[in-house]
């Protein structure tokens, strides 16, 4: 079966299989709105250029949305990678770009029921932007056409502990260097140590708010799609006890 991102949301065009794929009308998924279209209907084992042109970031936002919530419950889609490999082999129409960490337990693709040509990732340690990884969103989105740039860190994240032990290691040091602003301007009345979870968490949240917010002015391209309403630059959290990503601007 295939189903749009949703009629719901103002949006006739045909999903994807997974990614553009919302579970509305089905009691196991319990995610409302969308519609379902039989497999003849619509076919398409890539993102195309005319489905991604004609989402809005907010419904590419909802679908990835709706994708963790499939992850969380187990009943992720079924797909075939092998036909979505040679779909996109000759051309790819990310929907969104993300800055995640390097993390093994938090991979985008699989928490949120992605597939291959879905979104751009930019992994690093600790979701930290530097001039390359700007440089990689404003190609992703001024040149290929994404529209959403998300910043995802997530729970007991490593790189946020060693920035609060003020760890030193090789390349590792400058690195955790752009990590210690969100230590510092974290608001916290508890136990400030890498020990205390809580903690960590917070500074993980104070570290992709000050992302977001730093993509915006080191990137006057990115800034400027923004402001024309063309992308949405957000941020998000994982969690890694629960499975649950929660969005935030």
């Amino acid at each position: 079966m295939r189903q749009t991102l949703g009629h719901s949301l103002g949006c006739d065009c045909l999903g994807r299989r997974g990614f553009l794929k919302l579970a509305a009308g089905a009691a196991a998924v319990g995610i409302s709105g969308g519609s379902v279209f039989l497999a003849d209907r619509a076919r398409a084992d890539a993102l195309t250029k005319e489905l991604r042109d004609k989402l809005t970031p907010e419904q590419i936002i909802q679908a990835m949305k709706n994708g963790n919530k499939r992850f969380r419950m187990g009943i992720r889609k079924e797909r075939n990678y092998l036909r979505e490999q040679k779909a996109s082999a000759k051309g790819q129409y990310p929907a969104a770009v993300l800055l995640t960490c390097i993390d093994s337990r938090a991979p985008a693709e699989v928490i949120m029921d992605l597939g291959l040509g879905d979104i751009f990732n930019c992994r690093v340690a600790g979701n930290v932007r530097n001039a390359d990884i700007l440089g990689s969103m404003e190609f992703a989105c001024k040149l290929a056409g994404a529209k959403v740039v998300l910043v995802m860190g997530h729970t007991a994240c490593g790189a946020i502990k060693g920035a609060i032990d003020n760890a030193e290691l090789g390349n590792l040091t400058g690195l955790l260097t752009k990590i210690k602003p969100a230590v510092e301007e974290t608001t916290y009345t508890g136990e400030r140590l890498a020990k205390n979870y809580a903690f960590v968490d917070a500074v993980a949240r104070t570290n992709v708010e000050k992302n977001v917010a730093g993509i915006r002015k080191d990137s006057p391209v990115l800034a400027e799609l923004e402001a024309k309403g063309e992308i949405k630059i957000a941020g998000a959290m994982y969690s890694l006890e629960t499975g649950a990503v929660e969005f935030f601007d």
